[in-house]
């Protein structure tokens, strides 16, 4: 009974880290800003590192069921 918060937090925050992922690298790539009004480089890390740290929180989920 307790595995499906589990798997639905570990699902929700893998979808969450995924897409973030796949934007940042999309507007990276074509040159746009990741965030208005901050240096690019700074915008575009600060997303990177929130995204990957919502994929290790996903897998962390997933692996406690």
């Amino acid at each position: 009974m307790e595995s499906g918060p589990a798997i639905f937090a570990g699902l929700v925050f893998a979808l969450f880290g995924a897409g973030l992922l796949v934007w940042t690298t999309a507007r990276v790539r074509h040159g746009r800003p990741v965030a208005h009004g901050v240096s690019p480089v700074a915008s575009a890390t600060a997303a990177a590192v929130a995204a990957v740290i919502a994929l290790a929180l996903g897998a962390w989920c997933l692996t406690q069921v």
